[in-house]
């Protein structure tokens, strides 16, 4: 062939045109699908999981509500730690809050705070131990505190770290007014109510300084107050520690987890 002659181009053969770009166009479909699938399965889990969170806690609400004859207007906060569903397979929901105000357990109100562990789902409600809080405004404090016997429960308050209240001593036949501020402990189960200061008029006095004046009356307002909370409470239920924190009184508790099961630890006590 002369030089300048135009080439002629054989096609290659069948074996050797490319195919890459076609395979590519195959797979991108898959890939696209496959990632739709996984966006739906996520959706359907979360899905799952809002339905079973809902339902559960439905069944805490009821149960609450009919256990603690509460009103159906009660309200109940649940909140389960953790994704439901697994723990739902499991058998057993791994921590369990269940929060009210206003809760009456035998003439006494207050606003109350339980989470459970380890509570079984199916067959007899077992559960490995439980923590409860109770707190108490003035208004609730004043009701417990009027089942002690002689103490000034309408002149209580609180003022953190300590409850307030005062009494009137008699000195040549005028009552005269001490106020005394009592900081709250625990002993054998008992909120006790110590005094930590004491106020004559305006002024700060010591235990002594108030012996010196009133003599022997003075013990009335030195004493320690035991408060015997056993006849509100389910022999499974122990006070641990006792505290005002702002405006409440708050009682700290540890439950035995047979209590739900145990019949003698859901009777409660008695005061002597």
């Amino acid at each position: 062939m002369a030089r300048g002659d135009t080439q002629v181009t054989e096609p290659l053969p069948e074996g050797m045109v490319p195919t890459a770009p076609e395979r590519s166009r195959r797979v991108w479909p898959w890939i696209v699908g496959f990632a739709i699938v996984a966006a739906l399965a996520v959706v359907a889990w979360f899905a799952a999981e809002a339905l079973a969170r809902q339902i559960v806690t439905g069944v805490v609400r009821e149960q609450v509500r009919t256990q603690l004859s509460l009103p159906a207007d009660q309200q109940i906060d649940v909140e389960i730690g953790g994704t439901v569903i697994p723990q739902l397979i499991s058998g057993t929901i791994d921590d369990l809050t269940i929060a009210s105000d206003d809760v009456a357990f035998g003439g006494v109100a207050g606003d109350v705070t339980v989470t459970a562990h380890d509570v079984a789902v199916r067959g007899t409600g077992e559960m490995s131990g439980a923590t409860a809080a109770v707190s108490l405004d003035e208004a609730q404090l004043r009701t417990l505190l009027s089942s002690v016997d002689g103490f000034p429960a309408d002149t209580v308050g609180l003022a953190a770290p300590d409850v307030t209240m005062s009494m009137d001593l008699q000195l040549f036949g005028a009552a005269i007014p001490v106020g005394v501020a009592l900081t709250p402990s625990v002993a054998e189960g008992d909120i006790v109510l110590s005094p930590a200061s004491l106020q004559l008029g305006q002024s700060e006095v010591t235990a002594d300084a108030l012996r010196d004046q009133f003599g022997g009356l003075a013990d009335t307002v030195l004493r320690d107050w035991n408060v015997c909370i056993a006849q509100y409470l389910p022999a499974g239920v122990t006070l641990t520690g006792v505290e005002v924190a702002g405006d409440v009184l708050v009682a700290d508790f540890d439950v035995d987890g047979a209590i739900a099961t145990d019949p003698a630890l859901q009777q409660n006590g008695t005061c002597a």
